[in-house]
C-alpha cells in the first residue's frame, strides 16, 4: 500500500482506539459479543483436520493480541503463531501479553515477508472494513491467498452493512468476499447484534442482547471460513 494510504487507515484506527472503554471486555455487550464469535470460531475449528498443535496461524492486524492469545489457550503453539500489526501501539501492547515465541510484524501486511503455502489458516478479524479502497483490498487479500497452504483456510470475521454514523468503516458484502478470494470455497454466517443496539439493550439488562440477537437482520457482521482445495496453486 502507499504511504498515504497506511496513513488514512492508521488515522481511522486512531479514532476508533480513542474511546477504549467501548470496547473493554467488562462491558456486557462486548463480553457477549466475544463470546458468540469465538464459539462460532470453536466450532470452526473443530472441523479442521489435524489439531492446534500443529497448525500454523496467522492473523493480519492482531491488534493487542487477544485473539492469538484464544489459540494459544485453544492450544495451538506459540512458535506456530504469527501476528501483522499496522499500528506501533497496539504492536507493543501485543508484544507485552504474547510469549516469546509469537512471531510479530509491524507495518504493511501486504507486503509482509511471509512465505508461500505455509499458513494452515489465516484470520482477519473487522480489518477489511477499515479499507476503504478497493486496490489496497485486493493486495491484501491476494498475499493472504499466496500465504495460505492448499487444504487451509481464511478466516474472515467483519462488518456486512455500513454506519452512517461512522464514515471510518464500510460494510463487505459476501459479494464482495467472494469477489476478493475467486477461487475459495465459502462457508458463511451472520454473527453480533449490531454494536449501537447492543449498547442501548445492555444498558436495560444484559440478557437482552441475546434475546435481540436471535433476530438475524439485526446482526451486522458475518463470519466467512474461505477454503482453498488442495488443488489450488
Amino acid at each position: 500500500m502507499s504511504h498515504d494510504e497506511l496513513a488514512q487507515i492508521q488515522a481511522r484506527y486512531a479514532r476508533r482506539a480513542a474511546v477504549v472503554d467501548r470496547y473493554s471486555l467488562l462491558r456486557p455487550e462486548v463480553w457477549q459479543m466475544w463470546a458468540e464469535r469465538h464459539q462460532a470460531l470453536r466450532r470452526g475449528l473443530a472441523q479442521r483436520p489435524g489439531g492446534p498443535q500443529g497448525w500454523r496461524v496467522l492473523e493480519v492486524g492482531c491488534g493487542g493480541g487477544g485473539n492469538l492469545q484464544d489459540l494459544l489457550r485453544l492450544g495451538c503453539q506459540p512458535e506456530h503463531l504469527t501476528g501483522l500489526e499496522l499500528l506501533p501501539e497496539r504492536l507493543a501492547a501485543a508484544q507485552a501479553c504474547l510469549p516469546a515465541g509469537v512471531r510479530l510484524l509491524g507495518g504493511d501486511a501486504s507486503t509482509a515477508p511471509i512465505a508461500s503455502a505455509s499458513q494452515d489458516l489465516v484470520l482477519q478479524f473487522t480489518v477489511f472494513s477499515s479499507i476503504l479502497d478497493t486496490g489496497p483490498q485486493q493486495r491484501l487479500a491476494a498475499a493472504m491467498w499466496q500465504w495460505l497452504k492448499p487444504g487451509g483456510a481464511v478466516v474472515w470475521y467483519d462488518f456486512v452493512v455500513n454506519n452512517p454514523r461512522n464514515p471510518d468503516v464500510r460494510g463487505v458484502p459476501l459479494a464482495r468476499v467472494r469477489a476478493l478470494f475467486p477461487e475459495g470455497v465459502l462457508r458463511a454466517e451472520r454473527l453480533t447484534l449490531a454494536p449501537p443496539l447492543a449498547r442501548a439493550v445492555c444498558r436495560v439488562h444484559p440478557a437482552l442482547y441475546t434475546v435481540f440477537n436471535a433476530l438475524p437482520l439485526l446482526r451486522t457482521h458475518r463470519l466467512v471460513w474461505i477454503e482453498k482445495r488442495q488443488s489450488a496453486a
